[in-house]
């Protein structure tokens, strides 16, 4: 079924989870909601299903971190099967890979109301990612400063700080995007590209521009904020590495 149409019959649903909570806590809120829902506790189980004859979902709900079959590999044998949307969910931060990879992002736990508009093509749906995987999280030349400046441990903090103020700006983001407020992610845009611009981070510098950018239609703003995001990630994962280099 095309995005954006909308549905003239209920829309079936494939959730991939492991979690039993988690997995039959949203199947039963979708099922309630006009869904027919169909669940995988793994991603074999679900490859397994769309092999079936017959069975063709309106769009697949995966769990961005599982054992076993998992993450952009389960997303590349899911598409070997159907051209059904994949939708990764997460209760935190996913691999920017699997965001990348991915149709499109919610958070656990995803209000329903979200959940609809992406099915219908009005929110959070994916353009291509304005992510430039091969840009360093942060800049070679600004860490070197601060470091002939500062202690280790002084640089750390520094990024630290950056990083918490990221996931904050990020949540308000979110509240701006789903509230239509094109004047809030505009200001919030410009304060992510002036802060992570003076540190260095440059790939959530660039997304703070284009966040900038946007205009009263806020068409690109949840591809932004999903790649914000991975960005915020990436920033986090390298501080729990020894070195920052």
């Amino acid at each position: 079924m095309p995005k954006g149409e909308p549905f003239n019959r209920l829309p079936v649903v494939l959730l991939i989870d492991d979690d039993m909570v988690s997995r039959e806590v949203a199947a039963t809120l979708m099922t309630m909601s006009e869904y027919i829902v169909y669940t995988a506790e793994n991603g074999n189980a679900a490859v397994e299903m769309l092999g079936r004859e017959g069975f063709a979902p309106d769009a697949i709900l995966m769990d961005a971190q599982m054992p076993g079959l998992s993450g952009t590999a389960l997303i590349a044998a899911l598409r070997a099967c159907t051209k059904t949307p994949i939708y990764a969910i997460s209760g935190s931060n996913p691999p920017p890979e699997v965001v990348a990879a991915a149709d499109g992002f919610l958070l656990k736990p995803f209000d329903l109301s979200a959940f609809r508009k992406l099915l219908a093509g009005e929110a959070r749906n994916v353009a291509a990612s304005a992510l430039d995987a091969n840009a360093p999280v942060i800049q070679a030349e600004t860490l070197a400063q601060f470091r002939r400046l500062m202690p280790e441990a002084a640089v750390r903090q520094v990024y630290s700080m950056l990083a918490s103020d990221l996931v904050r700006r990020i949540g308000a983001l979110e509240r701006a995007i789903d509230q239509g407020d094109a004047v809030e992610v505009r200001r919030i845009g410009h304060a992510i590209k002036g802060g992570c611009g003076m540190a260095g981070a440059l790939q959530a510098a660039h997304l703070g521009a284009l966040l900038e950018a946007q205009d009263n239609h806020l068409n690109n703003s949840a591809t932004l904020l999903r790649d914000l995001r991975a960005a915020a990630f990436s920033l986090e994962r390298m501080l729990e590495v020894e070195s920052l280099a």
